[in-house]
């Protein structure tokens, strides 16, 4: 049961960044967006993938785990890309 819920968490956490990507991408700026959140986002799910392999616990759950790892770095590099558009757009006006 506990292994049902922890993919349950994953999963509605993977759902979500997809969504979460593409508004980052339409949107074209940074403003709104916290890199110290997604950051601990970002640790949080590596010390999962941490504690999965120190504990040798593969199981379906781990791909989830990087896919979301995957998926948040990508949001991390949209947070730079808009960033930097934000400068751009600010030194033009």
């Amino acid at each position: 049961m506990a292994q049902f819920l922890e993919t349950l968490m994953v999963v509605s956490f993977g759902l979500s960044w997809p969504n979460s990507i593409l508004k980052s991408y339409r949107a074209r700026t940074a403003k709104g967006k916290s890199l110290m959140f997604l950051c601990l986002i970002l640790f949080g799910y590596l010390c999962g993938i941490a504690a999965k392999l120190l504990s040798s616990q593969i199981t379906y759950v781990f791909v989830f785990y990087i896919l979301n790892a995957l998926m948040l770095c990508v949001e991390i590099g949209l947070y730079f890309r808009n960033r930097a558009l934000d400068r751009a757009a600010e030194a033009t006006n």
